[in-house]
C-alpha cells in the first residue's frame, strides 16, 4: 500500500484528502515509479476546483521525478533503477509512487537532481513549446511575459534572454520584479501600479512586442493584445485570473492582423519524437546553466492543501515542489 493525494468533489484546497491507495504491478506499456519528488502547477488548482473538469474521485498533479521500480510488458527502454522525470497526463502525480505509460517518462541525465526536474519538467517544457515551437524567438526580438517570477516565468524569461531577446515582464510587487530582473527580464512592469500596454510602448519606441506570452488570461488579455506590433503574435497559454471571454475576431484585425493562438503541452507532445525533443532541448538549458531552475517552496506532499492555498494568494515565486 501507498498514499495519495486524492479529491472526490471539486472545490477549494480543503477537498484534497490523503488516503492509502493501492498501486499493483504495471500493466503492459507502463512503468511502476517512486517519486522523489512532485511539481506543484497553477493546472492542479484548476482540476481540483472543477474549471477543467476530471472523472472523480481522482488523483492530482501532472508531474514527477524519481525511480523505476517495475516495468510492464513491452517496456525496452527503461530498466529498474532508472532515473526519470515526466509531465503531462495523466494525473495523478501527487502521490508516493504510481504507474504511468512509459512513453510519457524521459530519462534523467545525472547532472540533474530530482527536486530540479519535479520543479521544471511541466513549466520548463511548456516554455520550450512557447520559445520553441509555437512562436520560434529570434536574437533581437522583443517579447513580453506575464507573471514573470513565476514558475513558467522565470524559466521562460531567462531562456529568452539566451535566445538573443529583449525580454520585458509583467510582476504585482517589488520583490517579484528584483526576482524578474535577476532572472533575464531587461525591463519589469509593475501591472498593479502601471498600464501594460502604455508602458510597452514606451520601452519599444511606440513599436509593440513581437509575442506575448500570457498565462494570466482575463485580468491581462485585452492589454496584451495592445502590446503588440503589427502581425504580433498572442499566446494564451494559461488561466491564472479565469477564463477569458469570447474574442470579437474582427479585434484581431483592428490592432493590426494580430495572431491569436491557444495552446496546451498536450498536443505539443502527444508524439513520443516531440516529447524527446522538447525535452533534450530543456534538459540542454538546464544543465549548461543558461536557464537556472530554483526551488523557492517545498511542502510535504501530504500538505498539498496548504501549498494550493499558497499557490493561489500568490504567495509562491519561481517553482515549488511536493516532496512525498
Amino acid at each position: 500500500m501507498s498514499f495519495a493525494i486524492r479529491i472526490h468533489k471539486t472545490g477549494g484546497p480543503e477537498v484534497l484528502h490523503w488516503e492509502e491507495v493501492a498501486v499493483g504491478d504495471p500493466a503492459p506499456g507502463q512503468a511502476r515509479v517512486r517519486h522523489a519528488a512532485v511539481g506543484l502547477n497553477f493546472i492542479d488548482t484548476y482540476h481540483r476546483s472543477g474549471l477543467y473538469p476530471l472523472p472523480l474521485p481522482s488523483g492530482l498533479g501532472l508531474e514527477g521525478a524519481g525511480v523505476v521500480e517495475a516495468v510492464g510488458e513491452g517496456v525496452s527502454d527503461l530498466r529498474v533503477g532508472d532515473r526519470v522525470a515526466y509531465a503531462g497526463g495523466p494525473v495523478g502525480a501527487y502521490s508516493q509512487q504510481r504507474c504511468l505509460p512509459a512513453d510519457r517518462l524521459l530519462k534523467l541525465p545525472e547532472r540533474i537532481g530530482f527536486d530540479t526536474a519535479a520543479a521544471m519538467m511541466l513549466q520548463g517544457l511548456t516554455s520550450a513549446y512557447l520559445l520553441r515551437r509555437t512562436c520560434r524567438v529570434q536574437a533581437g526580438d522583443t517579447v513580453l511575459i506575464h507573471a514573470a517570477a513565476g514558475g513558467v516565468g522565470l524559466i521562460a524569461c531567462q531562456w529568452a534572454a539566451a535566445l538573443g531577446a529583449t525580454v520585458i515582464g509583467t510582476v504585482s510587487n517589488e520583490e517579484k520584479a528584483a526576482l524578474a530582473h535577476a532572472h533575464g527580464c531587461a525591463h519589469v512592469i509593475r501591472y498593479d501600479r502601471e498600464d501594460v500596454a502604455v508602458r510597452v510602448r514606451e520601452i519599444t519606441g511606440g513599436e509593440g512586442v513581437a509575442v506575448v506570452y500570457d498565462g494570466v488570461g482575463r485580468d491581462t488579455f485585452m492589454a496584451s493584445l495592445d502590446s503588440l506590433r503589427p502581425l504580433g503574435m498572442m499566446v494564451s497559454f494559461g488561466n491564472a485570473s479565469g477564463p477569458v471571454p469570447p474574442v470579437d475576431l474582427l479585434l484581431l484585425s483592428q490592432k493590426g492582423s494580430l495572431f491569436l493562438t491557444r495552446p496546451t503541452l498536450a498536443h505539443y507532445t502527444a508524439r513520443r519524437a516531440d516529447l524527446e525533443a522538447l525535452g533534450n532541448e530543456l534538459f540542454d538549458v538546464v544543465a549548461d546553466g543558461r536557464v537556472k531552475v530554483e526551488v523557492h517552496q517545498r511542502y510535504a506532499l501530504a500538505d498539498a492543501a496548504c501549498a494550493h492555498r499558497d499557490l493561489e494568494a500568490r504567495r509562491t515565486t519561481g517553482s515549488t515542489i511536493l516532496v512525498p
